[in-house]
This record gives C-alpha cells, sequence and structure tokens, in this order.
C-alpha cells in the first residue's frame, strides 16, 4: 500500500507540474536587431567669397549615443540663403532632413545711445556652422545645400562621408 501511495504522490506531482508549465512554444526565435539611438555632432566653416557664393570646410563630427529632447533647431519654412542638412543612404536617397537658418546673416538686439532697443541684421563673410541631428542607422553620408530659390530648390555646398 505504502508504494501505490507513493506512486500516487509522485504521479500527481507530475501531473501537476505539466499542468502549470508554459504554454509557450519552444521554437528558435531570432530577436529583432534594436539599434540603439545616435546622435551626430557635426563642425563646419563656412565662408561667403566676394561673389557671394557659399564654401563650406568640413572640421569634424562626432557620434554619440542618445537622442534629443526636442527638435527646435528644425525652422518650419526656409527662406533663401538658408541651408537644408540632409542625411542619405549608401544610394544618396534621402533619408531625413532639417533646416538650419543661414549661419552669416545674424540678427543681433542692442541698445542705442537712447536706451532704445534696436534690431540690425549682420552679413558675415565667415562663420562656425556647428549642429546636432539624430543619426539614422542607413545614413553614409551628410549633404549640407543651400536653398537657392522661394520653390525651396537647393544646390550642395558639400557631402561628408560618414565612415
Amino acid at each position: 500500500m505504502y508504494k501505490l501511495l507513493s506512486k500516487l504522490v509522485i504521479l500527481s506531482v507530475f501531473l501537476w507540474s505539466v499542468a502549470c508549465a508554459s504554454k509557450k512554444s519552444v521554437g528558435i526565435e531570432t530577436p529583432n536587431e534594436v539599434v540603439p539611438p545616435k546622435l551626430i555632432f557635426l563642425n563646419y566653416k563656412i565662408s561667403k567669397n566676394a561673389n557671394g557664393n557659399k564654401n563650406i570646410e568640413f572640421i569634424n563630427k562626432i557620434i554619440a549615443d542618445g537622442k534629443l529632447k526636442t527638435n527646435n533647431s528644425n525652422i518650419k519654412h526656409a527662406a533663401i540663403g538658408d541651408l537644408k542638412c540632409l542625411q542619405l543612404d549608401k544610394d544618396f536617397t534621402e533619408i531625413t532632413s532639417m533646416t538650419i537658418q543661414n549661419p552669416l546673416s545674424k540678427h543681433i538686439e542692442f541698445l542705442n545711445d537712447s536706451l532704445i532697443f534696436e534690431n540690425k541684421k549682420l552679413d558675415l563673410k565667415s562663420a562656425p556652422l556647428s549642429f546636432r541631428m539624430p543619426l539614422h542607422h542607413k545614413t553614409k553620408f551628410i549633404a549640407i545645400n543651400e536653398i537657392t530659390d522661394s520653390l525651396q530648390n537647393s544646390s550642395t555646398l558639400i557631402i561628408t562621408k560618414l565612415d
């Protein structure tokens, strides 16, 4: 009788463990690769020659993990002379873009001799151009274009290859 009782206890524990087992399939799953968000910090020097043509010189880039809290640097409507920064894939297809106000045109506010605030527009010959943006994982090139007309047509000033 003791043997029968011990077999029943073992059988009931086995049935209970099988009944409570997970119904999850035991197949091999390939997890989706989650690409951590990255930021790119780009530094250039932009200058304008006597004819008014702009030239951009690449200084450096820094790629870091992270994401932007807000995207305040993207202006809604670009004016002639503003810059458009494009992220391009390996086939030079646009992935994403952002607009940057013309770095050679600065508006300053100051107090005049009568202690009244005035605005003045300064046209610079050269200026640093530094900005950051979320980096798409398929981006291979960064292009900076100058907006040339009111239809938002642009001409390419520089293309930077990301290694």
